[in-house]
């Protein structure tokens, strides 16, 4: 059978088996779409049945979530946690807190996240989880109360040598301090089991930061290739969270103009550039009065765009950093009519295949999410270390670390794609790199 012929009869098995998980199937069939060359190199992978073996999760725990609201009424929810790969390190990935959580989004994110821990050079396997519970207009004792019934149930599967779980949408500081306060109360251990702490109790400098942050060094590693910085470039951006808030931070900082940001409501498009000043009454609005972007708008004379995103705007660059699937065939073919030439995604999967394909035949600068928005996930990993070492590294520690793992990342890619026969292909240099490493660990390991 041929090596074409193979990954299509795993992908049709994977399509029986999860039926109707669209995420899902979209995120393998992505990186199985570059394993032809790799297979017919290593038929080793064949003999192993690597692909039919890593498509599988290793493991995943579906549990109810019972909690009170401040009325006294019962609600329940349905929590996850999808450990999907360990050949590498203890499962690592965050827990996303969103309505719209379901089996198929967090397989989808784990399958993920197992290549993007690998690509970031750190020993960690891959996973993910959350719950459908929309913290959005609940009280803080009401989030407390979801958090601590969440934990009771996570507690038994996760540990610092297991499984260490992080935020991920609608999921930050406090309900990382709920759940880590509930997770020590049970267990009697005050160890390294989540990461995304407070800075006082075990946090790291530059985590909130680490994935906007991360999305523009490895955009700033693809511009080198053409001998270009980010100096008088203009950046759209699309989301208004942490992703979105910190890329434009260091676009800023390295000489870009973000002019884009965005929410469920709409899109903000400012021709004057979001800068620091600006850019501090945004985390204000979203972080402390959880507002919506459309005030942004209105205080600084900016236009707003209701029901849009922002990829009809002029740009030079793109990041997409708000969530799966944002960019289509139809919004990609405007970004590149309108000369966007680089492409940094600091959301998961936010472009669809023909969007990818788009990129790719246009050979413009693209980092696929798995390298550039695994600098979050490194990050956590360095706080991991942190929490190890009971040390505490300084901003410029971290961020100089930081921006080494996304420099050795774009190269893994880089030097990847040029050794398939598809120079500057980041997309297929990801997959592929991403790949190796874990299929060579689950060959050492034995049939495990």
């Amino acid at each position: 059978m041929s090596d074409a012929n193979l990954i299509q009869n795993v992908y049709e098995k994977v399509c029986q088996r999860n039926a109707g998980e669209v995420e899902f199937l979209q995120a393998v069939k992505e990186v199985l779409d570059s394993l032809a060359p790799v297979l017919a190199k290593n038929p080793k992978y064949v003999d192993a049945k690597i692909l039919e073996r890593i498509v599988e999760p290793e493991r995943q725990i579906m549990f109810r979530v019972p909690w009170q609201d401040d009325n006294g009424s019962v609600h329940v929810n349905r929590g996850f946690r999808i450990e999907y790969n360990s050949a590498l390190g203890p499962y690592k990935g965050g827990l996303r807190f969103h309505p719209t959580v379901n089996a198929s989004i967090l397989k989808f994110l784990g399958f993920e996240q197992v290549f993007k821990n690998s690509l970031t050079t750190l020993p960690l396997g891959g996973g993910k989880g959350g719950a459908d519970f929309d913290p959005k207009g609940k009280s803080d004792s009401e989030v407390m109360r979801f958090c601590q019934s969440f934990m009771t149930e996570l507690c038994r599967h996760i540990g610092p040598n297991t499984d260490i779980p992080a935020g991920d949408i609608g999921v930050g500081g406090r309900e990382i301090g709920y759940m880590f306060g509930q997770y020590k109360k049970i267990k009697n251990a005050f160890e390294g089991v989540l990461t995304g702490k407070a800075l006082n109790w075990g946090g790291s400098l530059i985590r909130p930061e680490a994935t906007g942050y991360g999305a523009v060094y490895f955009a700033e590693q693809m511009l080198k290739t053409r001998n270009e910085t980010f100096e008088g470039k203009v950046c759209a951006v699309s989301g208004s969270g942490n992703v979105a808030q910190y890329t434009v931070q260091k676009l800023n900082e390295l000489g870009g103009k973000a002019v884009t940001l965005s929410d469920s409501g709409g899109t903000i498009y400012d021709k004057d550039g979001i800068d620091d000043e600006k850019l501090a009454f945004v985390f204000e609005l979203k972080n402390v009065k959880r507002g919506r972007i459309k005030e942004y708008a209105d205080k600084f004379g900016a236009e707003y765009y209701e029901g849009k995103n922002p990829w009809g705007v002029k740009c030079d660059c793109a990041f997409p950093s708000a969530t799966q699937n944002e960019i289509g065939k139809e919004e990609a073919q405007t970004l590149l009519n309108n000369g966007c030439y680089v492409i940094s995604e600091g959301a998961n999967m936010p472009s669809t295949p023909e969007a990818q394909e788009l990129y790719v035949e246009n050979k413009i600068l693209y980092g696929p999410a798995k390298a550039a928005n695994a600098g979050g996930v490194a990050t956590s990993g360095l706080e991991m270390s942190q929490n190890s070492q009971r040390l505490s590294w300084t901003r410029e520690e971290v961020d100089e670390k930081l921006k080494g793992i996304m420099a050795a990342i774009h190269q893994q890619c880089f030097d990847t794609a040029e050794q398939y026969g598809q120079p500057g292909n980041l997309l297929m240099g990801s997959n592929i790199a991403g790949f190796v490493k874990v299929a060579d660990s689950m060959l050492d390991q034995g049939l495990v």
